[in-house]
C-alpha cells in the first residue's frame, strides 16, 4: 500500500518575517509507491493558514498591502504550477536520488539571488532580538487584539481538523480514486492554478472594505468542497469531479491567507510585527502536528475518504463560529474605523 510521509520544512523564503505557507503550512508532501518517491510541493489547504513572504507596512503603502499580498500569492502559485510539471518531467530521465538533489540546487540559487537584494536598515525594527521576552510580549499584544485572537483560534482549529486530509491527499488520489502518481501531480497544479486565479482577482481588485467577508467564505468554500470529496465514487468519475473541486478550493485559499495576513499587517505597528506573527503561527503550527498524528490511524480505521468529510465539516463549523461572533465578523470593519482615526488626526 502507498505510504504518505509528511515533511515540515517549510519553504524558503527571503523575508524574515515569512511563516512556514500560513497564513505555507504543511511542507513538502511526499508519495511512497513501490519504492518510488515523488515530491509534492507545500500548496494545498493547510498553506492558507501560512503565507509566505508579506510585505511589511514599512515596505509598502498600508492601503496597498492586501493587493501586494494578492500579488505576491500569484506568484508563489504559478512556481506551485510548474514544480510538480517539472519534477514528473525530470523523473523519467533522471534517478530518483539525484533528483531529490534538486532541493539543494533551488536552495543555492535562492541564497545566491538573496546575495544582491539590499534592505535598507530601520532603527524602529532592527533592535537586538530577546526571543523569551519578545514571545511573553507577542502573546500578550495577541490576546489583548480579541478579535484577532478569536481569529488565530478558529485557524488553529481548522488546521487541527484539516491536516490529516491534507496530507492523504496523494494516496486520495491514487488509493480511493485509483489513480496514477501522475493524476496525485495533476491534482497539485489544478489546486495551484485555482490559487492563481484566486490571487489575480485579489491583485487587480485588492481594495475590500470589509475583508473577513470573503474570508468567511473562503471557509465555506474550501470546506464545502472538501466534503463532497469524501463522498464521490472511488472512480475516475469521481477523480474528474475531485479535480474540478481542487479548483474551487484552490480559488477560496488566497482570500483567507491574503485578507488575513493584511489584516494582521495593519493591526499592529511595524516594530511589533514580527513577534505577532511569530506567536500566530507557533498556534497555527502547533496544531498541525496534532493534526497529523491521528491521520493514519483515523485513516486506517475509519477509511481516506472519511477524513475528508471530518475536515469538510470542520471547516464549515470554523465558517459559522466566525459568522456567529461580532468580534470577529465585524473585526475588519472596526480595523478600518481605528486606521481612519489614525490618519485624520495629524490633519487636525
Amino acid at each position: 500500500n502507498p505510504i504518505v510521509m509528511c515533511d515540515s520544512r517549510p519553504p524558503p523564503s527571503p523575508s524574515r518575517n515569512s511563516t512556514p505557507e500560513t497564513l505555507q503550512g504543511s511542507g513538502n508532501r511526499k508519495a511512497a509507491v513501490n519504492n518510488n518517491v515523488v515530491s509534492i510541493p507545500p500548496n494545498h489547504p493547510t498553506s492558507h493558514l501560512h503565507p509566505t513572504s508579506p510585505p511589511t507596512p514599512n515596505s509598502e503603502k498600508p492601503k496597498e498591502i492586501t493587493r501586494m499580498n494578492g500579488q505576491l500569492g500569484m506568484v508563489q502559485s504559478a512556481n506551485m504550477i510548474i514544480a510538480p510539471a517539472l519534477g514528473a518531467f525530470l523523473f523519467a530521465f533522471i534517478p530518483i536520488e539525484y533528483l531529490i538533489l534538486l532541493d539543494v540546487l533551488g536552495a543555492i540559487i535562492g541564497i545566491c539571488i538573496l546575495t544582491w537584494v539590499q534592505i535598507p536598515n530601520n532603527e524602529k525594527i532592527d533592535q537586538p532580538i530577546h526571543v523569551l521576552h519578545n514571545t511573553r510580549l507577542g502573546i500578550k499584544q495577541l490576546t489583548n487584539n480579541k478579535g484577532l485572537w478569536y481569529i488565530t483560534l478558529i485557524g488553529a482549529v481548522f488546521t487541527l481538523t484539516y491536516m490529516p486530509a491534507a496530507s492523504m491527499y496523494p494516496l486520495m488520489t491514487m488509493k480511493y480514486f485509483q489513480g496514477t502518481v501522475s493524476q496525485a501531480g495533476l491534482i497539485e497544479a489544478i489546486y495551484s492554478t485555482g490559487m492563481l486565479i484566486g490571487g489575480t482577482i485579489i491583485g487587480l481588485f485588492g481594495k475590500w472594505q470589509d475583508r473577513m467577508k470573503p474570508v468567511i467564505i473562503a471557509f465555506f468554500l474550501v470546506g464545502i468542497p472538501t466534503g463532497i470529496s469524501g463522498i464521490l465514487p472511488g472512480n475516475q468519475t469521481g477523480f474528474l469531479w475531485f479535480a474540478a473541486l481542487n479548483i474551487i478550493e484552490g480559488i477560496a485559499t488566497p482570500f483567507f491567507t491574503t485578507f488575513l495576513m493584511a489584516m494582521i499587517q495593519q493591526s499592529y505597528p511595524a516594530e511589533e510585527l514580527g513577534r505577532i506573527l511569530g506567536v500566530l503561527n507557533s498556534f497555527l503550527n502547533l496544531a498541525g502536528p496534532i493534526g497529523l498524528i491521528f491521520a493514519g490511524p483515523l485513516a486506517d480505521v475509519i477509511g481516506i475518504e472519511r477524513l475528508f468529510v471530518i475536515a469538510g465539516i470542520g471547516a464549515a463549523i470554523c465558517g459559522v463560529v466566525a459568522v456567529l461572533m461580532p468580534i470577529t465578523r465585524q473585526y475588519d470593519i472596526r480595523l478600518h474605523q481605528k486606521l481612519a482615526k489614525l490618519t485624520e488626526q495629524p490633519d487636525k
